[in-house]
Order: structure tokens, then C-alpha cells, then sequence
């Protein structure tokens, strides 16, 4: 028996099945390669699920991490306060959109964050109304579980949501809803579902992750910002996945030329190590009473180390142009695969910076969603040594997330694999079908 069947075997047997796994059991990884239990290689274009941006085990993470870690490992930042939490507050304050006073408040997961900026929003608002996005993932928690939007299986079988929470479709063109179809959705949700003025805020991914790295227009962002405006909504940019220079800016909501009221980040954050920040116009996050937020974990000091270093490495290495090269390199082969006689498969091509996927269809006449094949082409790949990742509402879109820091020739050799695994599921599937 292999390594690897010992510890599905063993999996199985202690670990609960609602937690998801994939059948690769890692031993050891370096930026952009990962080993497993049987000593097999693997490209890895998922990153934690865009969590190493910098790469696995950047030197620089992990000299801060070996550093801080002689010095103390835990105190709680609510009993014994240290500087490099206020370090980076500060960068983060600095670094995020927007021109106003800003503060920051670090937390440990993503889900996490989201609630402490749905909290903050309604202590400054008085209100209790949230609206999010058909296809958004917000998280696991209860009310992220309430503004994703998508059932299963974030969803299902987990009884009732909290109350006032709206979904307003997400402008995807590709499926037929345009900009102005999304808002006029919106503006009538506003007249005929929910008072404007019981709406703390609209929460909203500038690229959605887990709903098929489907891109918010630039000018969808900009009305966004003019209806939280006009009404006194808070605008929360979720970037969890987006962040941290993945697509080729630091956030990607700079694309749009707006800023929101608060920013929500994680994965990213802090290269492989468990952090997540919430930033913002300093007196909505004031909002919030004494003691009303924060943590025991929260602002872990070696995860606060390895962030300071993030945000050096992204500077000194230039990751957010980095991100852009290789984003242009993914989608110039995709796009060169999807104009291909035989590839009509491949619907669409889409994402910013490092940040890409690919939807699969039935056909592009009814651009008709084919999970089936996203799934082989997925499983293909990590037979040939590449891990990817599915994503979207339908199962449908697999997505690409390598870090920032791949080597270009990595990168030819992944694409080379995806172009071998497409042609084999696409081969498969039909001669199942016959």
C-alpha cells in the first residue's frame, strides 16, 4: 500500500467527511512545486487556494517567522499588545484604496473578517440590512453562509440564515446579465424588498473566487459607490482571494477607480500563515463598543511577522506586475487553446492579473454549463503532476492561481499539461457518451 492510500485510508477513518480534500497528500513544497507522501512532483496552480501568492516557504516569510518566533510565539494582542501588529495596521492603512483616515483590526480567517466588517457597518449605521451577489462565497460562519450565493454545498442542510440578507445578481455577460440588468435588480430591491435606509451594507468580490473568478465590471464598482452614496450604505470590498497584488494591483478594486468603506482580506495576507485583516474609514471601524471585536488568536504575532515580510517581498520583487506577466502568459495559451478546432468546450476565458479561469460549456450556442468536464480535465491535470481547481456556481469553471513568484518556464510546463489534460477529457468524455 502507497503512502498516499495509507492516509486517505486513515482520512476516511478520523477526519469528518463534510471537510473536502483532494487525494494529494503533501510532504514537502518549495514557491511553486509541491511533493507528496510518495515523493511525486507536482506544479501547484492553486497556492492554498490563493493563499501563497509569494510562493510556498518565501526565505524572507520564513526568516521573519524563525525570528519572531524566538522572541514570543503568543501573547493575545488583548492582554499584551506588541508593535508589529501596529506595523501593519499601519502599511495596511496606507496600502488600501481610498484617500480618508483609515484603522485596522487583524483577525485569523476570511469568514472571520467578514463578520467583524458586517459589525462594524451596522454599529456606524444603526441598520441591520446586508446585500450581496448571486454566485459570492463570504465564508462558512452563519452569516457567511447567509451572503454566499451559492447552496450547495455551502448551504445546504444548515437550517436558517439570518434575517435581512438580499442577493442582487452579479453582472456576467456571458451568461446574459448585463451591468445595467444587475442594477436595475438592485435599484428595485431598494424599492420594493428592503428600505435603503435599514441597509448597513452591500458587500461585494471585485472578482468573484469561488463563484467562477467572474470580474466586476469598472463600471458596475463605480455605481455601487454611487448608491451606497446616495443612500448611506457601506460599501465592504471582500478581497479575500482577489488581494494582495494577485491581480496585479495590491487590491483589485483599484481597477475600478472607487474605493470602498472597509476592505476585507486574508488568504494571501500572510503567505501560508493563518491571518486576516479588516480595514477601513477609521470611524466605521471605530463604530464598533470596546471589546466588541477582535479575538483570542487574533493578530497571531508569527502570522504578523510573515505579512510584514509579504509586504516587502511584493515590493522588492514587484509582484503586482509579476502577476500581470503571468496572468498574460495563462491567458494568451488559453485563449490560443479555446480558438482551436475541437476546443469549442472552452466557453470562456476570463480573470486580472494571476487570477484566470476557463468555463466549460456544452456548447456556445446556449453556453450551457458542463461540470462533467471541468471535473475531468481537474482530475487529468493531477495525474500529469499539475493541481488545479474547479470553481462556479455550476461546478463548471476551472481556475488557475499559481504564485506570483512561478518561474516563467513552470508556467509553460503547466500550460502544456492543462492543453494534454483538456484534449484527454474532452477525448473521454465523448467516447463516454457514444
Amino acid at each position: 500500500m502507497s503512502n498516499t492510500q495509507d492516509l486517505k485510508t486513515r482520512r476516511e477513518a478520523a477526519i469528518a467527511s463534510g471537510v473536502a480534500t483532494r487525494g494529494i497528500y503533501a510532504a514537502r513544497a518549495e514557491n511553486a512545486e509541491l511533493w507528496d507522501v510518495d515523493g511525486k512532483r507536482y506544479i501547484d496552480f492553486a497556492a492554498g487556494i490563493a493563499v501563497n501568492n509569494t510562493g510556498h516557504r518565501h526565505p524572507k516569510l520564513m526568516e521573519a517567522v524563525a525570528k519572531q518566533s524566538e522572541a514570543f510565539t503568543h501573547t493575545c494582542f488583548h492582554v499584551a499588545p506588541y508593535e508589529s501588529y501596529v506595523t501593519l495596521a499601519e502599511r495596511l492603512n496606507t496600502s488600501t484604496p481610498g484617500d480618508f483616515a483609515k484603522k485596522t483590526m487583524l483577525v485569523t480567517t476570511g469568514a472571520e473578517a467578514v463578520e467583524n466588517a458586517v459589525k462594524m457597518a451596522r454599529a456606524f449605521t444603526g441598520r441591520s440590512g446586508v446585500i450581496a451577489f448571486s454566485g459570492a462565497f463570504h465564508g462558512r460562519t452563519l452569516m457567511g453562509m447567509a451572503l454566499c450565493g451559492k447552496v450547495t454545498p455551502y448551504k445546504k442542510a444548515f437550517g436558517a440564515m439570518p434575517p435581512e440578507v438580499l442577493h442582487a445578481p452579479f453582472p456576467n455577460e456571458f451568461h446574459g446579465v448585463t451591468v445595467e440588468q444587475s442594477l436595475a435588480v438592485l435599484e428595485n430591491m431598494l424599492r420594493s424588498s428592503i428600505d435603503p435606509e435599514r441597509v448597513a451594507a452591500i458587500i461585494i468580490e471585485p472578482v468573484q473566487g469561488e463563484g467562477g473568478f467572474n470580474v466586476a465590471q469598472p463600471e458596475f464598482l463605480r455605481a455601487l459607490r454611487k448608491i451606497c452614496d446616495t443612500h448611506g450604505i457601506m460599501l465592504i470590498a471582500d478581497e479575500v482571494q482577489a488581494g494582495i497584488a494577485r491581480t496585479g494591483k495590491l487590491f483589485a478594486f483599484e481597477h475600478s477607480g472607487v474605493a470602498a468603506d472597509l476592505v476585507v482580506m486574508a488568504k494571501g495576507l500572510a503567505g501560508g500563515f493563518p491571518l486576516s485583516a479588516v480595514t477601513g474609514r477609521a470611524e466605521v471601524v471605530d463604530a464598533a463598543p470596546v471589546g466588541g471585536i477582535g479575538g483570542t488568536y487574533a493578530g497571531n504575532p508569527l502570522a504578523v511577522a510573515a505579512a510584514n515580510a509579504v509586504f516587502e517581498v511584493i515590493e522588492e520583487e514587484d509582484l503586482c506586475n509579476r502577476a500581470n506577466d503571468v496572468g498574460d502568459a495563462i491567458t494568451a495559451r488559453l485563449n490560443e487553446l479555446a480558438n482551436r478546432q475541437g476546443m469549442e468546450a472552452i466557453g470562456d476565458v476570463r480573470g486580472l492579473g494571476a487570477m484566470v479561469a476557463f468555463e466549460l460549456v456544452a456548447d456556445r450556442e446556449t453556453n450551457a454549463p458542463n461540470a462533467a468536464l471541468a471535473q475531468a480535465i481537474v482530475a487529468e491535470a493531477e495525474t500529469r503532476g499539475l493541481i488545479i481547481l474547479p470553481c462556479g456556481t455550476y461546478g463548471n469553471a476551472v481556475r488557475l492561481l499559481p504564485p506570483l513568484t512561478v518561474p516563467m518556464e513552470q508556467v509553460s510546463e503547466a500550460m502544456d499539461i492543462i492543453e494534454a489534460s483538456i484534449e484527454a477529457a474532452i477525448k473521454s468524455t465523448a467516447t463516454a457518451a457514444e
